[in-house]
């Protein structure tokens, strides 16, 4: 999938995980931390590519990404695994405490699974392309849903741009419209200053 569905498909997991499990009081710093982390899982694993995002950003990431690519395994190996998410899942928390003194108003753990919401939501999302994803690595074999592979979106073309990108929208849209006492509820009583 692109990275503009996965942006979408991460805030349609991000939506659905705070309905089913709505946050206790939370700061406003919180919250925006949070989709910021959201949106940032939503496209990590995707490092493993040298024309990621990241590697794209700052002086001679095309090298960075290379290399790294590499060590991982290259794109849709090591990162789109449940060991890779098992990582993120590590890393992301050390650097999370890390930060916490110079954010002492933002709860990391709420921040950190919006993060890894992001990671699983990209994992299932390249579940539905032709290539696949190696859910369980060791094993090489990468699942893919539906089971035939030409039944499966080709990332980037028509199916994905005109039929599920679109449906993610408005699954997120009618999630957000069909739940709005709840949304407006947690945002009202649970959001603080």
């Amino acid at each position: 999938m692109t990275a503009r569905t996965h942006d979408v498909a991460a805030l349609t997991a991000l939506t659905v995980w705070i309905l089913a499990v709505p946050p206790g009081k939370t700061t406003v710093a919180t919250a925006l931390t949070a989709v910021l982390a959201n949106q940032l899982g939503g496209i990590a694993p995707d490092i493993d590519q040298p024309t990621a995002p990241l590697w794209r950003n700052i002086p001679v990431g095309r090298y960075f990404g290379k290399i790294f690519g590499a060590l991982v395994g290259g794109h849709r190996f090591f990162c789109h695994s449940i060991l890779g998410v098992a990582a993120f899942a590590a890393l992301s928390l050390l650097l999370l405490q890390f930060l916490q003194p110079i954010m002492p108003n933002i709860d990391i753990y709420f921040v950190w699974g919006a993060f890894l919401t992001g990671v699983v939501s990209h994992l299932i999302m390249d579940s539905f392309t032709k290539e696949g994803v190696p859910w369980l690595l060791p094993i090489p074999f990468k699942f893919g849903f539906p089971p035939l592979r030409r039944l499966r979106v080709t990332t980037g073309k028509g199916m994905e741009n005109f039929v599920v990108l679109p449906l993610l929208i408005a699954l997120t849209t009618w999630l957000c419209a069909s739940n709005y006492t709840a949304l407006a509820e947690i945002i009202q009583r649970n959001l603080v200053k």
